[in-house]
Formats: structure tokens, C-alpha cells, sequence
């Protein structure tokens, strides 16, 4: 909701008390910061149980930051989830936004999150908008601030219904906001309360209007607010006394002085609520030494049989498609060797997710086959272009709920972070259709994945992947801005991966719910990794007694004469470099985890390979991917940087350049002259 008439909402609806609303106010105490940072009073989410009518009704206002509008597809995330795992049923929860006038009509979001309301994998039975509409944006008058009539032009996406409503008049609010609530309980679309009123005091408490509307703040000024005009109401209509007007309006002044005068005398401690029932199960930690234990992922060979067995199968009436059947061939041909790819490594994680019991939800563009056509999680029948999910029927218990996501990164990405906040014992994962794409949903990723745990104490495990690798595809689709997460990484909060085998992407996906904790994961997904024909693993690799693997050694070098950290696709370059020019004095080791760190476990091997000259290797230019991160570690130690130049683009448009870099990556990372 909108900041304004948020503490209205909280003691009146919520049921917050005035003696914690006081207490956040007077900061007369602060909360135990050890695990994190906390936010301001405005920010904060509350829950509550209230009794109506003999009928408890639960309550959740969901924290959210300035950016107020990007907390839209978080509520509907939150909202889907608890609908798909707690009610099946529409009419038992309601989403309601709380917009102001000038972020409804500005906020791309808004508009975004109208558009998912009708798709199958976003819906959630309806939103009631409440726009309080003070006709005016900060300082901004909304002759300014839009070129629609209305600030509800939102609603004409999907056709829904808007009242528009008088603010001065509470009995026809109250009756608005009934036929709304009627609306959309018998229609289950979104539907839109148009409250036309206005902002008696500045954007906040020092601020003055007069600056900039002098004319409509006179008018304000001479213009009886809301309560005076209803009890003129209600005194006409005989409805009460004059004198119980005065007492009561009395009364409760001098009940909030109370509460503020005790409070003041004897502080109270300040409080987070608790987390709901299905995370209390669940520890918190900002302590990373915690991720370095032993997580054992694997699982049995029986069920590795069982699942690629079912995955290799379709039901008899399918017509599968003759592309299909070669896939289905080359990935039998694998299995007969022992091996499996990534897409069947990650379908493999999948199944045995949804074995334990679990679900597994992912969305994205284009994730039913992947962007780049290796996942093929969804065959279509090729007569009737029916869909068939491949983990459909492989138990009871657990689904793969995955959707082809609408054109969006901002609005989607919300939407899986809510997800993950209502269902920590489910795998959320979110797909970028390339990585780049995720700067679309960087209010996202800023303010909720990142800092979401430090300020409202709110966990959530939800997985990125990113496709990223420097491959001649241009600026647009080679860089996932690796830098940016290694930046925003501390106290813990969050995973950045870049995972070379398909095998260590299985443990990363399962290790999400072996976890006693809950961390959002950013990966670094490949591309060309997808069909390289040395990016396998052995099945042995998928069975008990096997886990995440945060760094890689390599296990053809001895001593070494010349020692490169790297990280992802980069490794496969240099391998095949180093075996076609027949290099035996360079050892090449692999950070599959580059936050948090493993930086004992690489001191370890520097010392193994003491006298080495050291390197840290990365594709992208110098400027960015890891290695400013990776200074922050090494900088009083012998590591050197290989990479491209610094540049204000994250790769070249041309091919040719784009080999011509590699090349010259390789020989300098191998010490070749030339």
C-alpha cells in the first residue's frame, strides 16, 4: 500500500496497537541489528487474526519499500502461492492494492501486473485497486502526472470495472468498496475503487504545500475534512447528539496521550513479528562458514533410473515430433554412457524434488523448451499441440508448475520473489531470457532480493538464472552483470554461482531445500555449455554421498608453474586451449561459488602450488565480472588479473573482434607470446 493513511490502516484494520505505532515513532529503542539492518516505520509489514461476524479473517500487509508500486506482483506472488498450496479456492483470499493517484497512472509496474492478472500461471482470482486519489504526486499536479482522464486507465486493460467515489463521503466509500469486494468474489477479475479526495498536509510531515499549489492549498484550508462533514451528517439526521460527538472525539484525543505520555515514561522494546508457521521450522543465519558444511545432495541410483526412465517416455496417444525423437535418441545415447547434460541434469533435480514431496515453480520467457532450446520441460503433440509435462504422474505429492511467462522481467520477477516468500519448502526459480534482461526487474533484485532479509527479517529462497558468457552475441546477450550481485553480496544474503558442470547445477538446485536456512541464488547459467559435448557428468556424480561442490580443483595438475582461478564457461576455453597446445605446467581451478566465497579453500591451493604465478582469469572485460570483487580478497597477494580491457560496453557487436579477444585472452592467460 501507498504510504499515506498507512498507521490508519494498521491500528484501524490490522489492529496494530497505538503503543507499538508510538514506540516506532519516538525510536526510543532499537531492534537487535545482528541480523540486519532493519527499515524505516512506513516500510515495515504487519499480520494480524481478526474476528468478524464469528469468522476469523487473517490479515497480511506485505513490507515494501519506497518504490512503492514494485510491492504489486510481490502480493500476487504471495497471493498464488498460498492459493496453490493452502486454499484451491479463489474466494478465500484477496489481494487489494492501495495505490496513490500519480504511481498508478506512472508506474510501468502497474500496468504489468494488470496484464498477468488473466494468465494461468499469474492469476489470482482478482485484485481490488483502491487508489486514493489526492489528484496530486509529491508537488506534482496530476495535470502534470498523466495523459489519461483518469489514473485508473489501468483497469481498461482487462476491462475491469472502476467506481469512482466521492472521499468526502464514508457511507458511499463503504458501499463502493462492498460492490467491489461483491464484484470480484462472483467474477474473480480485478476490479477498481476510485476514491476522488485530497492531501490536506505536504508529502510528508515538514513539508509545505504552498510552495507549489498555493491556490488549491487556500482551498484545502477553508475546506471541512471528512469528519466534520459526516458527524454534520449524521447530527442532520438524528443519528446522534452533538455532545457525544465532542465526548468521543475527546476521548480518543486523550486516550492517544496516554499511551504516548506511558511510553514515554517506560519505553517499550522494540519487536519484530513473528515469521508465519511455515518458516519457523526454518533457522536464520548471516553466518556464511554455515554453507561450507556437508550437504548431502545426492540421491539413489534406483531413483535416478526411475526418473530418466519416466522422462524418456511419453504417453502412448502422443504424437511426439520428429525433432523431438532425435533429441530423445542423442539424450538415450548419454544415458547408455553413464552421462547426462544439463537440461536432463536439471530435469533430474526437478523429479527428485517433486519426489520428496515438494513443487517445483518456474517461470520465465520461453521456459517450457528454454531460449535456447535444451530444457524441453513441455513437449507439444504435434497433431493437437497439447501440451505434455514431462514430470506430470511421476508422484502424487509433488508438481512442476512451469509457465511461459508474458514479456516482462520487472513485474514476473516480483511475482517469484512473493512466491518464495509464501512456499519455503517449494523451489522458485525464476529464468532470464537472457541474463542482461534482468536490469528490466533491478528495483527487484535492489530492494527486495537483495536487502529484503536485512530489513523486514523476511527469507526467501528463490533461484535466478542468468544466461551469461561472452560468445560474439553483442552488448545485449553476453553479460549478466556479474558484477552487480558480487556488489550487493554481504552479511550473507545471498548465493552468486557460475557452475560449470551439470552435475554441480543438480547439487545447487537440491542443496536450496536441504538447506536448514533460506538464500535467494543468482546463477550464471550458460548457453554454448548446454550442448558441449564435454560439459557432461557421470551418473555416479548424481548418487548419495555427493553434494555442492563450491570450488573445482584440477585434477590433471601437480605442482604448478602458473595457477588461474576462473569461473563458468570461461574454464571450458581454457581447457580445450591448454589440451591442444599440449600445456602440462598450468593448473586451472574452478569458483563454482563466488559468493560467499570460498577464499580458505583457494588459499589452500595457492599454497599447494606454492612459487606459482598466480591469475585470476574472467572473459569479461576488467571493469566488471569478478575480479574487483575478487580484489577485495587478494589484494596484498601475488593474483594478477587476465580479461578484456576495460570497456563502457559489456561486449563487442562484432564476431570477428569478439574471436580475436578470445584468442588473445588464451595466450595471455597461458603466458603465450604474440
Amino acid at each position: 500500500m501507498a504510504h499515506r493513511g498507512r498507521l490508519n490502516v494498521l491500528a484501524n484494520t490490522l489492529g496494530k496497537t497505538y503503543e507499538q505505532i508510538f514506540t516506532e515513532f519516538e525510536g526510543t529503542s532499537v531492534p537487535d541489528q545482528s541480523f540486519g539492518d532493519g527499515d524505516v516505520k512506513y516500510h515495515l509489514g504487519f499480520s494480524s487474526i481478526v474476528k468478524m461476524e464469528n469468522k476469523e479473517v487473517y490479515l497480511k500487509l506485505v513490507p515494501n519499500p519506497s518504490h512503492l508500486e514494485a510491492v504489486n506482483p510481490v502480493l500476487e506472488g504471495f497471493t498464488r502461492a498460498k492459493i496453490d498450496l493452502l486454499y484451491n479456492d479463489y474466494s478465500k483470499i484477496l489481494p487489494i492494492t492501495i495505490h496513490g493517484d500519480a504511481a498508478a497512472a506512472g508506474q510501468g509496474v502497474v500496468y504489468e501486473t494488470v496484464q498477468m492478472s488473466q494468465l494461468p500461471g499469474y492469476k489470482t482470482g482478482g485484485t481490488i485497486h483502491f487508489v486514493i486519489n489526492n489528484q496530486i504526486g509529491f508537488t506534482t499536479d496530476f495535470d502534470d502526472a498523466r495523459s489519461s482522464t483518469y489514473s485508473t486507465a489501468s483497469a481498461a486493460l482487462v476491462q475491469a470495472p472502476v467506481f469512482h467515489v466521492n472521499g468526502d463521503d464514508p457511507e458511499a466509500v463503504v458501499f463502493a468498496s462492498e460492490l467491489a469486494t461483491e464484484y470480484r468474489q462472483k467474477f474473480h477479475t480485478d476490479v477498481y475503487i476510485d476514491m476522488v479526495c485530497y492531501r490536506r498536509h505536504g508529502h510528508n510531515e515538514g513539508d509545505d504545500p504552498k510552495f507549489t499549489q498555493p491556490k488549491m492549498y487556500e482551498f484545502i484550508a477553508n475546506h471541512p475534512d471528512p469528519r466534520e462533514i459526516f458527524v454534520k451528517k449524521l447530527l442532520e439526521r438524528g443519528d446522534i447528539d452533538a455532545a457525544l460527538a465532542q465526548e468521543l472525539e475527546k476521548n480518543f484525543w486523550n486516550m492517544l496521550q496516554e499511551r504516548l505520555d506511558m511510553l514515554k515514561e517506560k519505553p517499550l522494546p522494540y519487536t519484530y513479528q513473528e515469521p508465519e508457521m511455515s518458516w519457523k521450522k526454518l533457522s536464520r543465519t548471516n553466518n556464511a562458514a554455515e554453507l561450507e558444511s556437508f550437504f548431502d545432495t545426492g540421491i539413489p541410483r534406483k531413483e535416478i533410473d526411475k526418473i530418466t526412465a519416466h522422462l524418456m517416455t511419453t504417453p502412448k496417444t502422443f504424437t511426439v515430433m520428429s525433432k523431438i525423437n532425435r533429441l530423445q535418441k542423442s539424450k538415450k545415447e548419454l544415458l547408455e554412457n553413464g552421462l547426462l547434460d544439463w537440461g536432463f541434469a536439471e530435469l533430474l533435480a526437478f523429479g527428485s524434488i517433486i519426489n520428496e514431496g515438494h513443487h517445483v515453480r518456474m517461470s520465465g520467457q520461453d521456459v517450457k523448451r528454454g531460449t535456447f532450446s535444451h530444457r524441453h520441460a513441455v513437449f507439444f503433440d504435434e497433431k493437437t499441440n497439447e501440451p505434455y509435462n514431462r514430470l506430470d504422474g511421476l508422484n502424487d505429492k509433488g508438481k512442476l508448475l512451469i509457465f511461459n511467462s508474458l514479456l516482462s522481467e520487472f513485474a514476473v520477477l516480483g511475482f517469484e520473489y512473493g512466491y518464495s516468500l509464501a512456499s519455503p519448502d517449494n523451489l522458485v526459480i525464476w529464468e532470464a531470457q537472457f541474463g542482461d534482461f534482468y536490469n528490466g526487474a533491478q528495483t527487484i533484485v535492489d530492494q527486495f532480493i537483495a536487502a529484503g532479509e536485512s530489513k523486514w527479517q523476511r527469507m526467501s529462497g528463490l533461484v535466478m538464472l542468468l544466461p551469461h558468457g561472452m560468445e560474439g552475441q553483442g552488448p545485449e546477450h553476453s553479460s549478466a552483470r556479474l558484477e552487480r550481485f558480487l556488489m550487493m553480496g554481504a552479511d550473507f544474503n545471498i548465493i552468486v554461482a557460475n557452475v560449470t558442470t551439470p552435475a554441480n547445477y543438480f547439487h545447487l538446485l537440491r542443496r536450496q531445500l536441504a538447506l536448514p536456512f533460506r538464500k535467494p541464488v543468482i546463477h550464471m547459467s550458460p548457453k554454448s555449455l548446454l550442448r558441449h559435448p564435454k560439459c557432461v557428468s557421470k551418473i555416479s556424480e548424481f548418487e548419495s554421498k555427493n553434494g555442492f561442490q563450491m570450488l573445482i580443483e584440477d585434477p590433471m595438475a601437480k605442482k604448478a608453474e602458473r595457477l588461474l582461478f576462473c569461473s563458468g564457461k570461461v574454464y571450458y576455453d581454457l581447457e580445450e586451449y591448454r589440451e591442444k597446445h599440449n600445456i602440462e605446467n598450468t593448473a586451472i581451478v574452478r569458483v563454482e561459488q563466488l559468493f560467499p566465497l570460498p577464499e580458505k579453500k583457494m588459499r589452500e591451493i595457492m599454497k599447494k602450488h606454492k612459487g606459482a604465478e598466480v591469475f585470476w582469469v574472467q572473459e569479461e572485460s576488467a571493469n566488471m565480472g569478478a575480479w574487483n570483487y575478487m580484489l577485495n580478497y587478494f589484494r596484498k597477494d601475488p593474483m594478477e588479473v587476465i580479461s578484456r580491457k576495460a570497456s563502457a560496453s559489456p561486449a563487442t557487436g562484432f564476431k570477428k573482434v569478439h574471436d580475436a579477444q578470445q584468442e588473445d585472452l588464451m595466450k595471455r592467460a597461458f603466458g603465450v607470446a604474440g
